[in-house]
This record gives C-alpha cells, sequence and structure tokens, in this order.
C-alpha cells in the first residue's frame, strides 16, 4: 500500500506533455517576480524591480513557447489547460499586482484596485476555459479571445519598470496621490483598473 501511494506523485508527472514544463516554467518565473519584489521591499534597490519586470517577461515567452508546442506535437490535455491557467493567474495576475504594489500602490483603494485587476484576471481565464470549446467553433484552435488575454498586463509591468528607471517609485510615483475619505489612492492604479476591466468585458480579439 505505502509503494501504491508514493508512486501516485510520479505517476501524475509522467503524464506531463513537453509543453506542460514550459507552462511550469511560466509559474516559477511568477513566483520569482514576486520574491523580486519583496526583495526590492526590504532593501529598496531597484535592481529588483528590474528582475522581477524580466521574470515576468520571461514567464511570458514560456507562456508563448507552451502553446507553439503542444500544437507542433498535437498534444494537449485539460491538465495542460488548467496548468496554463494557473500559471498564468500567477505570473500575469499576482505579480504584476504585487510589482505595482511594491513601487508604491499601498493605499487602501490601491488594494482594492489591485484585487479587482487579478478577480478579473481569475475570471477571463475561468470564462475561456469553460467557452473554448464554443468559441473553436469545432476546430482545434479558438478563433478569437473574448475580453483582452491576461498576459496584456505585461504592458503594465513594461510601465513600471520604466517608472523605476525614471526613480518615480514610491512618494515619487507617476501622477502623485489623492486622499480621498481618510484613505490613499495613486491614480496610476487605474490603469490596473482598465486593464481588469477589459479582461472581462465581451471586446472580441482575433487569436494570432
Amino acid at each position: 500500500m505505502t509503494s501504491n501511494k508514493t508512486s501516485k506523485p510520479f505517476s501524475m508527472i509522467r503524464e506531463f506533455q513537453l509543453a506542460d514544463w514550459f507552462t511550469l516554467g511560466n509559474a516559477i518565473c511568477g513566483t520569482g517576480a514576486i520574491f523580486s519584489t519583496l526583495s526590492y521591499l526590504q532593501s529598496d534597490d531597484r535592481q529588483h524591480v528590474y528582475y522581477a519586470a524580466a521574470l515576468v517577461l520571461l514567464a511570458l515567452i514560456f507562456d508563448v513557447l507552451d502553446g507553439r508546442i503542444a500544437r507542433w506535437r498535437q498534444k494537449t490535455s485539460i491538465l495542460g489547460r488548467e496548468l496554463d491557467s494557473l500559471a498564468d493567474v500567477i505570473s500575469f495576475g499576482v505579480a504584476p499586482a504585487v510589482i505595482a504594489y511594491g513601487c508604491g500602490m499601498q493605499g487602501l483603494y490601491d488594494r482594492v484596485v489591485l484585487a479587482y485587476f487579478v478577480a478579473c484576471g481569475v475570471s477571463r481565464l475561468a470564462r475561456y476555459n469553460v467557452t473554448a470549446e464554443t468559441l473553436s467553433e469545432g476546430s482545434d484552435k479558438v478563433k478569437y479571445f473574448e475580453g483582452t488575454p491576461i498576459p496584456t498586463s505585461i504592458l503594465l509591468v513594461g510601465l513600471l519598470a520604466l517608472a523605476a528607471w525614471f526613480d518615480a517609485l514610491g512618494p515619487n510615483l507617476w501622477f502623485g496621490e489623492l486622499m480621498l475619505a481618510g484613505f490613499k489612492l495613486h491614480p496610476l492604479v487605474l490603469l490596473f483598473a482598465l486593464s481588469g476591466s477589459l479582461m472581462i468585458s465581451r471586446i472580441r480579439i482575433p487569436k494570432l
């Protein structure tokens, strides 16, 4: 009985396709971006913001490659699709929100907006997984997205890396801060609200 129990994790690993390992690389890079942001909060060394942004970019590269590899090998699975969604939540949802927080969007309203952004990303991925078969219209490939894909958050991460380059972090954050009912709001965080809202919109975007 013991050998059966211990063999289960290994049997799951044996079910992984080549593309799934690239998907895990995506998740690992997203997690690394979060750790780099935490290191920035501890050390105040802007290099860690650059590292975080670079890791999200690397996660995007893994995300693109896993799809291409799956189509090339003609091996897709429900496991791979779920892995991809979970990895994307980490790398393009949680990680950008944490980077934004680390860069100075730490007011109460900022936190609400960033949580909204992550929730929109999770909802966008869940909707895609449920409707992918319908959107493919009987073919093997989805022809269009409903709402902007969650990896578009790389644009926000790039903007934060640019802010770090210009030393526009913390109290120097672009567009300053507002006090509303005694709580802080950094107007820059509204870009995350816009991004999240576009993710859950019904806008149709052709899939390349």
